[in-house]
């Protein structure tokens, strides 16, 4: 796929199939998060896929919109190490941009995704935490639900002029 018409078609997508992602799929959705740019090439982050059942149903419980996630294949959990890089704004941002690749990868191999937040809500952190044993020391910053699509979304156009300022901030 064109890389202007994932960009501009990729959508959020909550329903899905039940039928399993296949671990080449996830590997390759995974090459795509650790490609993602980030805050002098620290990498900070962590990536925890969730295939078993009983985890992708506890983490729905506790998750107020993720509940569309045990019908997916997976979920993919974005976790950012503060020892890796220490200044929690970056590493926020440097864990998005990966995110941003795990879903536009996801689209491009014909999968539906739909990011659902976790930082800085800490009781749906610290809930998804609980559930993946992961240590208290890492920042879950976002869940991935992956899947087989069961809807189909147009692209819609997004583009709006007056959030656009050239040279300054002009006022409009």
């Amino acid at each position: 796929m064109d890389v202007m018409e994932a960009l501009l078609t990729r959508r959020s997508i909550r329903r899905f199939t039940g039928e399993p992602v296949s671990d080449e799929d996830i590997q390759k959705i995974l090459k795509a998060g650790f490609s993602a740019p980030s805050a002098n090439n620290k990498q900070p982050w962590h990536f925890v896929v969730v295939k078993d059942r009983n985890a992708l149903e506890e983490i729905a419980k506790r998750h107020p919109y993720a509940k569309m996630l045990p019908e997916a294949g997976c979920g993919i959990v974005v976790c950012g190490d503060p020892k890796i890089e220490d200044k929690e704004g970056f590493l926020i941002e440097d864990c998005s941009a990966a995110i941003q690749n795990i879903l536009l990868a996801a689209h491009g191999f014909g999968l539906g995704a739909v990011w659902c937040g976790l930082y800085p809500v800490t009781d749906r952190a610290r809930a998804v935490s609980d559930v993946l044993n992961i240590p208290p020391d890492i920042i879950p910053v976002g869940l991935v639900v992956v899947g087989h699509g069961a809807e189909k979304k147009g692209a819609v156009d997004r583009f709006d002029a007056k959030k656009v300022h050239y040279g300054k901030w002009n006022g409009q």
